[in-house]
């Protein structure tokens, strides 16, 4: 997810947590008289904890309130009203705000560690599939061809193609992650990718041996992680052609 924008499961969570907490009270004001209101408080923590397991932390935070709110409205006396009488409701009231924002926070980190394993898998496949494919003695164009299809993935491209004897007069990306263009460092925490064309060089052995030309999608903001093993990839590539560009020579 880029940092600026909110992915749409991000959006459908805020809406779940303003609107499903409302909806589950709303359903247990039959059984309010009959269901002691630990259980029923039970019951929205569960809701907060679903929510927040399925999107971010504001979604979380936003469950826990309105869970607290609706409690207090439709399950404590008196009823249908913003008022508590009774201090054992006032403390099931807090509690539940307190325990809902409590689990919430450890669901985000537990969804954050998630997010976390599933990239770190996703690059170190990307990195050992290129590694076979070479090992295996496949032609440039395959190994160029899959490489093309990894970075597309990993930098969220809307396409890429790989240009072995032209490079130069593009914005360049780094081996550091930075993205050099115009004798500057484009700033891409603030501007995200640049609506135009950007070259990755193959090198290896401080030559150059081609390049990856990566069509982004403006605004984008590919992790830095993404950035260094897209670099990595470009090397490989560049070690693979270095026998075939000899053999030519």
């Amino acid at each position: 997810m880029n940092a600026s924008f909110w992915s749409l499961r991000d959006r459908i969570a805020v809406v779940a947590a303003l609107v499903v907490p409302f909806a589950v009270a709303a359903l247990l004001v039959p059984f309010r008289t009959s269901v002691p209101n630990t259980d029923a408080a039970l019951v929205l923590v569960a809701v907060v904890v679903a929510v927040a397991a399925n999107g971010n932390r504001l979604a979380g935070i936003l469950a826990a309130g309105s869970a607290a709110l609706w409690f207090e409205f439709y399950l404590t006396t008196p009823y249908d009203r913003l008022a508590i009488t009774h201090r054992t409701d006032i403390e099931t009231t807090v509690l539940l705000l307190l325990v809902g924002t409590a689990v919430t926070e450890l669901a985000v980190r537990g969804r954050r560690q998630r997010m976390l394993a599933a990239t770190d898998e996703a690059y170190l496949s990307a990195l050992a599939t290129t590694t076979e494919i070479i090992g295996a003695g496949r032609s440039s164009s395959e190994v160029t061809d899959q490489v093309g299809a990894q970075l597309t993935s990993l930098l969220g491209l809307r396409g890429c193609r790989f240009e072995q004897f032209s490079f130069g007069g593009m914005p360049r990306l780094q081996a550091d992650g930075q993205l050099h263009w115009r004798d500057g460092v484009w700033d891409l925490d603030q501007h995200g990718m640049p609506s135009t064309s950007v070259e990755l060089l193959a090198s290896a052995r401080g030559a150059t041996y081609g390049r990856f030309v990566l069509d982004p999608i403006a605004g984008a903001l590919p992790p830095l992680a993404a950035r260094r093993v897209a670099s990595i990839l470009a090397s490989l590539v560049a070690a693979a052609l270095v026998p075939a560009s000899r053999t030519r020579g």
